[in-house]
């Protein structure tokens, strides 16, 4: 005991510590290998830095679902089994929760957005993707200029000229009240008046390379650019409709071949109604008369437009509509050559009046299906109900399959096909292909920076100075993170797994084929 006292103030200790070292000397003498076990620097230490116990705490977070909350933790640890099972007393305050969410890995923020996956595995969109889109856009990255990680150019063996540059077009909106939601914001500040709704808009449409950027002319000695500002909604510029986009693709057209006169332009844009409208009067089976109408004037009604492409709107501001003639179709006859037919009966023609429309069965019949006017008009209520790989099963489905009601050219086809450029178009809800769609939130991330105002002057200033401020290496960046995307799909991904091995190999161009290893995927076939 006097040893252990002295050692005690030797060590500047007091009479707890000598007791403790006569219990520490008793147990060394009764056992060799029992030492004391040295605490330093564990005394303050949390619980919750101890493996095992967070592991199960993490584990029933987990368990609770998506919308996880401190208490959570406060709860679980006050039950009884519980606390017998990791000997706890008591559990942990409110307080002592949330640290204890921070350390294992929970911040309070909004939850991070992804790709949209309405429609994204639907059937058709996937056979489109898997079996046109994907094929026809392997054949043109052969010929495309490849970027680095850190946007320079990849040099090596070209196995094929690198002559194509695609340009991908797209449209977005920004308006003069969108602005930054979360900052650190002090505890002195109050609430403060803000404007009601978003402000005034403003829509931009352009075009965009991973090769030169934004489409305008490369030596900045003129004002030449593809991009189109527009003041959407009624009493502005009203709405940007397909005669626009059409307008616009054709200077975008004009400008890159004017600019860049040696390389192949490919132009590829979203699968929208803008972009697929086929001119007024293009055939289509969707509505036609099985007979002659009564009256024989059976017409498509199209909207009226200006001189400008404009849709022109009456005083209940509505879209005026007209009625006009459907086009002239073509099919080849038992002899093997095409000829050109007409939907309205001719003079001298004795089967209807003249200029009277023909109906389906008189159509058929001239394309040689004797037999038209014993079919049915249509098999039941709703077009879509025919019989699956029906082909000839009423009117409506016979004529539908017919070549030129089944190949009508898009008004944007017709356009590309005359200027020599070659037109694609995405898969619907495909955005992750578009690299541009990233563009749009650097930029948006950006224009949110500047101070608020809702003068349209400083709109427009603000939208352009946005653009601008996007990096020509971070669109190449972007650019790889869609080529990355299309290579999963190549490899049979879907787009959950697609997302998650663009997020791993993030620092790539390509997937490699060990991904395949994470997921049941049959290598021999590529399917899933």
């Amino acid at each position: 005991m006097a040893a252990s006292i002295l050692a005690a103030r030797a060590a500047t200790r007091g009479p707890w510590f000598a007791r403790q070292l006569r219990s520490w000397t008793r147990k060394f003498i009764e056992n060799r290998s029992d030492l004391p076990i040295n605490r330093y620097g564990t005394w303050s230490s949390s619980r919750i830095r101890d493996e095992d116990f967070a592991q199960e705490v993490q584990l029933h977070l987990q368990g609770v679902g998506k919308y996880v909350k401190a208490m959570d933790i406060v709860y679980y640890l006050d039950r009884t089994e519980v606390k017998a099972r990791l000997g706890l007393k008591r559990t942990v305050s409110h307080a002592t929760a949330k640290r204890w969410m921070q350390v294992l890995g929970y911040r309070w923020t909004k939850a991070p957005r992804g790709q949209y996956v309405d429609g994204h595995e639907r059937k058709d969109v996937v056979q489109y993707r898997q079996e046109v889109f994907l094929p026809r856009m392997a054949a043109l990255e052969a010929r495309m200029l490849t970027w680095s990680k850190e946007g320079d150019e990849e040099y090596g063996p070209h196995l094929e000229p690198k002559d194509v540059v695609m340009w991908k077009q797209d449209e977005s909106q920004f308006y003069a009240h969108d602005r930054r939601k979360l900052r650190w914001v002090h505890q002195s500040e109050t609430a403060t008046p803000e404007q009601k709704g978003e402000g005034a808009s403003l829509m931009v449409s352009d075009f965009i390379s991973a090769d030169y950027g934004w489409l305008r002319s490369p030596d900045g000695t003129d004002a030449e650019e593809a991009r189109v500002l527009f003041k959407a909604g009624v009493g502005r510029d009203g709405y940007y409709t397909s005669s626009h986009f059409v307008k616009q693709m054709e200077h975008a057209i004009s400008i890159a071949q004017k600019k860049w006169p040696d390389k192949k332009h490919v132009f590829v844009v979203d699968n929208a109604k803008t972009h697929l409208k086929r001119p007024d009067g293009s055939l289509s089976a969707l509505k036609m008369p099985k007979k002659i109408p009564k009256d024989g004037a059976w017409l498509v009604e199209v909207q009226v437009t200006d001189a400008d492409g404009r849709t022109v709107y009456g005083p209940d501001r509505k879209p005026l509509k007209k009625k006009i003639k459907m086009t002239k179709g073509q099919f080849v006859n038992a002899d093997g050559v095409l000829v050109e037919q007409d939907l309205y009966f001719g003079d001298g023609d004795p089967r209807g009046p003249p200029g009277a429309f023909k109906g389906m069965a008189y159509i058929l019949e001239e394309r040689g299906f004797h037999n038209a006017h014993q079919m049915r008009a249509q098999c039941k209520k709703k077009f879509d109900d025919c019989l699956p790989g029906a082909v000839e099963c009423c009117c409506r489905r016979t004529l539908y399959n017919q070549p030129d009601f089944a190949y009508v050219k898009s008004e944007l086809e017709l356009l590309c096909n005359r200027r020599g450029v070659e037109l694609v178009v995405l898969p619907k809800f495909h955005p992750e292909l578009n690299f541009i769609e990233q563009v749009w939130g650097y930029s948006k991330r950006v224009y949110r920076m500047y101070p608020p105002s809702s003068i349209e002057a400083d709109l427009e200033r603000n939208l352009l100075s946005a653009l601008e401020s996007v990096p020509l290496k971070v669109m190449r960046r972007y650019h790889n993170r869609s080529l990355r995307f299309a290579d999963a799909y190549r490899k049979g991904l879907n787009g959950s797994q697609a997302a998650w091995a663009n997020k791993k190999y993030h620092g790539h161009r390509l997937i490699p084929d060990t991904i395949l290893r994470h997921f049941d995927i049959d290598t021999t076939t590529n399917l899933l």
